[in-house]
């Protein structure tokens, strides 16, 4: 293939991770002027990422989203191809034979330490492997242990409040969602009936968003319980307040819980601000009995400092959710402090030169959570995929063409190598086939785990 019959075919993509990132640079290239052809790698046999694993099942609407997606993957420019590990199946030197230009939106989906003493006991879990379980990752364990009558979740993030409604929550109120028969099961043995939410900051710096708050309160078997000495503001609390809507709309709902009566639905849901997490203490068999928290105190400007008074709360279970991390890429340059794959505006950036200008890793870029970190909600990778799409285009008439840019011969490579890869096709059979298994008990859909199942459904290779 020569520079000039690239220029007269459609410029050759990959994007690794079929996620809102990945899903939203596709759509970013094919809103653009150029001619494209995109193919998503998907490490899942089913294409969405965290919308389908990282969001609760009682979120119908945060995985409506999943119909704007849809529209994306149902256009001709762009192809799926699931279950394909990048690291194991394909490098990215066999991607770069078959594509121009290589784009990583793998997202970030492990735990971010929580480094206190006791972090590691026997019932101290991290959030995203509950989650995991819950949203009936083929991946995870089948089994979740549910035996703590009092728990502990670190974090006041939407994640904690996911964790922690799902903990409050009776199986069989979860039942008309799509979780699977192993995780109702599993939740109908759950033995919490207290469940402690603890934040070591105040209620204006808490990163709930006010409808995942509210949501909180909607259930008949949770009470949301506030207590009011931890209603609390200083002048950088306030400032926080008047500039932001959301910051003010949380802080108003927490007010009003607090100086209400508690009621008597058998679950309690307390929510404690100004409470940093020092120890998870455990008994002679390395089992959690407790935590043991301190307190902080506003310092005037918004943040929090140490009071030395500590206290020690009874749980027999602690659930850190204290943020994603996302894991190293094979290949690419990775800031394991961060998180991140180095890079400006999307390029990847290996090092500086001898007059320290930049050296990028060429046609390699990243977009979403593995880009800028796992912070903002899942609208926000929009603005991270069209600034890393606009930095490809730019760069595009300079990329060395793929030797083998046909659609069909990774495809073939594939199949050659006995990879049994999913298609956009084949994830409407198993959307089918899942919701072919809620309908006789009226629910949407009920979620396929093993792998195996969602293969087979799928049909490989099958378009």
């Amino acid at each position: 293939m020569t520079e000039t019959s690239a220029a007269t075919r459609p410029l050759r993509i990959a994007i690794v991770g079929a996620g809102p990132a990945g899903i939203y640079a596709a759509d970013a290239l094919m809103k653009s002027d150029a001619e494209v052809s995109i193919d998503l790698y998907e490490r899942m046999p089913a294409p969405f990422g965290l919308i389908r694993y990282g969001v609760a099942p009682d979120h119908p609407r945060i995985k409506g989203i999943i119909t704007a997606l849809h529209k994306v993957l149902d256009k001709p420019q762009v192809r799926l191809l699931g279950n394909i590990d990048y690291g194991s199946d394909i490098t990215l030197e066999e991607l770069r034979r078959f594509y121009d230009a290589v784009i990583f939106s793998t997202g970030a989906n492990a735990d971010r330490e929580l480094r206190i003493p006791g972090i590691d006991l026997d019932g101290s879990y991290g959030a995203a492997d509950f989650v995991s379980w819950y949203d009936g990752h083929p991946d995870v364990p089948r089994n979740w242990p549910l035996d703590a009558e009092k728990v502990a979740v670190l974090g006041v993030g939407n994640v904690a409040l996911d964790v922690a409604r799902v903990l409050a929550k009776t199986g069989d109120e979860l039942l008309p969602t799509e979780i699977p028969p192993n995780v109702y099961e599993g939740l109908k043995q759950n033995k919490a009936l207290e469940v402690h939410v603890f934040g070591r900051r105040g209620p204006a710096q808490a990163k709930f968003t006010p409808l995942e708050l509210r949501e909180l309160d909607h259930s008949p078997t949770i009470e949301v319980i506030v207590d009011p000495s931890d209603i609390d503001y200083d002048e950088g609390s306030e400032a926080a307040r008047r500039h932001s809507k959301q910051v003010d709309m949380v802080c108003n709902t927490l007010e009003q819980w607090a100086i209400r009566d508690v009621g008597d639905r058998p679950h309690k849901l307390f929510l404690h601000f100004f409470e940093a997490p020092a120890e998870v203490i455990g008994d002679e068999n390395g089992k959690v009995v407790g935590l043991r928290t301190e307190r902080t105190q506003l310092d005037g400007t918004g943040n929090c400092k140490p009071t030395g008074k500590f206290t020690d709360w009874e749980v027999q279970s602690v659930y850190r959710a204290v943020g994603y991390l996302s894991q190293n890429i094979p290949q690419l340059p990775f800031d394991e402090q961060a998180g991140t794959v180095p890079n400006e505006a999307g390029r990847v950036l290996v090092d500086e030169d001898a007059d320290g200008a930049a050296r990028y890793l060429p046609a390699t870029y990243v977009t979403g959570w593995i880009k800028r970190g796992p912070v903002g909600l899942i609208g926000h990778t929009k603005g991270d995929a069209n600034e890393t799409i606009a930095c490809l285009l730019d760069d595009a008439p300079n990329f060395a063409p793929a030797a083998d840019p046909d659609p069909e011969s990774v495809t073939k490579w594939l199949e050659d190598k006995g990879i049994p890869f999913t298609t956009w096709a084949g994830w409407y059979r198993l959307d089918a086939h899942e919701r072919s298994l809620g309908e006789p008990q009226g629910r949407e859909r009920v979620k396929v785990v093993e792998r195996e199942d969602m293969l087979r459904a799928s049909e490989p290779h099958k378009v």
